[in-house]
């Protein structure tokens, strides 16, 4: 007969090993901190590894951070946090330069200077892509191989934390699904976003807000659920190839957006809001499920994940325009956050997609988010290390249940409901739904009665400047309130 699971013993315990959860751990251990690091995949399977974006950092000689910081609250449309936004653009630089400097391999141009591309919202050319199109698989593989290479860092893989163990208000680490126990000085939670809780969806299956709800049910509270954002430019009517994303450095390129009759309409570097505002208003007044992304005019070579993933299924895009639509690609919201990670749950910190500082308001400005896994999971495994010892009496740990994930009757409610285009009566159906984080997000939508970035309200078309800067802040099921962040 088998005993009870063994506890393990950290100082610091990291959930998720995308790239966030990969930087926090590897800064974690170079301190001398014990790390345990816990992926529900293996090492380098995680929806970082897919991430075609870049990392954007004023690096050209005709950028700075300023320019960078105007362009950051320009997308966010009046809800940024200034101070976020304004510490990630200035340590943005030196996050790509510690990335090369640990091996990452970055594009360059004939001269051997970082190739800096150009992407939606940006008045520069600021985004620094490896690969091309597969920036996440070159980060990530690089991570984890250093990671491994930790004699501080034990890697548990294939495992899923269920809940995070806390005592006395303070997380002391989480439990496993499988039994097992982590006690930790810290936490830190790095799952991804809860894009996947959508049924049309740029994410892979498992970003489905499992760290939002671990949080959530540790006492944590979160913000600006209802923002949503929706590429513009997700593979539609392709067998297999459903959501796949095209990379909106395609279109800083010079690929264009077609309507039926062939005509453009949109400028395809205005930020993505507008951009997946302007398909989806085409697509309603012609009454089709897609417009067509032109890429012949494009140097194809620069991009061939995306490239060989179109041609492996029957489309070349070469020759032929590429049908997209919008699909929920990434949540501006989660777990609030401060500027160092740091969670309402003392002990716990939050980092990426998991996180909300504010940053990215009501529209993220594009690969503004790949270079917040990075400076944000630096600073966050610095505060986390620094926490104080556990008391040598501390709460049982709470019973192994694993999470309930959405039905596809929660999916299809979100995506009809809560979608590009919203309104109370669609609101209030997805608020009545079973699942507690779509339940958030509704009332969420609900009580922000304006229009502003991702969030579309129909019946209430205008933005509201009574809500600058204003952050629906959600703690357990208690009603949204309105918190002002500078």
């Amino acid at each position: 007969m088998s005993g009870p699971a063994p506890t393990l013993e950290a100082d610091l315990v990291v959930v998720g090993a995308g790239g966030a959860g990969l930087f926090a751990a590897l800064t974690a251990a170079r301190t001398g901190a014990r790390v345990i690091l816990v992926s529900a995949t293996p090492l380098a399977q995680t929806a970082s590894y897919w991430a075609q974006g870049g990392l954007a950092a004023a690096l050209g000689e005709d950028d700075s951070p300023e320019l960078h910081l105007e362009d950051t609250l320009a997308a966010g449309r009046g809800a940024v946090r200034l101070s976020a936004a304004t510490q990630l653009c200035a340590e943005a630089p030196a996050i790509v330069h510690e990335l090369e400097h640990l091996g990452v391999r970055f594009d360059a141009d004939r001269a051997g200077l970082l190739a800096l591309g150009l992407e939606g919202g940006h008045s520069r050319r600021r985004v620094v892509h490896a690969g091309g199109s597969a920036t996440g698989r070159r980060v990530v593989r690089t991570l984890s191989a250093l990671v491994v290479e930790q004699s501080h860092v034990t890697v548990i893989e294939q495992a899923r934390a269920c809940a995070v163990w806390t005592s006395d208000g303070r997380a002391i680490g989480i439990v496993l699904e499988d039994g097992r126990m982590i006690r930790a000085r810290a936490t830190v939670l790095a799952t991804g976003g809860m894009a996947a809780l959508w049924s049309r969806t740029t994410n892979p299956p498992g970003s489905q807000g499992q760290g939002v709800l671990l949080a959530r049910a540790a006492g944590a509270a979160l913000a600006d659920l209802e923002f949503m954002q929706f590429h513009p430019t997700a593979v539609t009517g392709i067998q297999g190839r459903e959501g796949f994303l095209v990379t909106e450095a395609i279109r800083g390129e010079g690929a264009t957006l077609h309507d039926a009759e062939g005509a453009r309409f949109v400028d395809e570097l205005a930020p993505r809001d507008e951009v997946s505002r302007a398909i989806w208003s085409v697509m309603r007044d012609q009454g089709t499920d897609h417009v067509g992304l032109d890429m012949r005019s494009v140097d194809l070579s620069v991009f061939p994940n995306v490239v060989g993933a179109l041609r492996a299924s029957g489309l070349d895009p070469a020759t032929t325009l590429v049908p997209v639509a919008p699909a929920a690609h990434y949540g501006m919201g989660g777990v609030v956050s401060d500027l160092n990670g740091a969670s309402t749950t003392q002990g716990l910190y939050v980092v990426g997609e998991t996180a909300c500082t504010g940053l990215h308001g009501a529209n993220r400005l594009a690969s503004n988010s790949l270079t917040e896994c990075f400076v944000q999971g630096k600073r966050a495994a610095v505060a986390a290390v620094a926490e104080p010892p556990l008391p040598s009496g501390t709460d049982a740990p709470p019973v192994p249940v694993p999470l309930a994930p959405p039905t596809a009757a929660t999916r299809e409610a979100l995506w009809r409901d809560a979608g590009l285009a919203r309104d109370a009566a669609g609101l209030e159906r997805v608020a009545g739904d079973q699942h507690p984080l779509a339940r958030a997000i509704a009332r969420s939508a609900l009580a922000r009665s304006e229009s502003r970035g991702a969030h579309q309200r129909l019946d209430f078309p205008e933005t509201d400047r009574n809500f600058d800067q204003a952050h629906a802040v959600v703690e357990g099921d208690a009603p949204p309130r309105f918190d002002q962040w500078t």
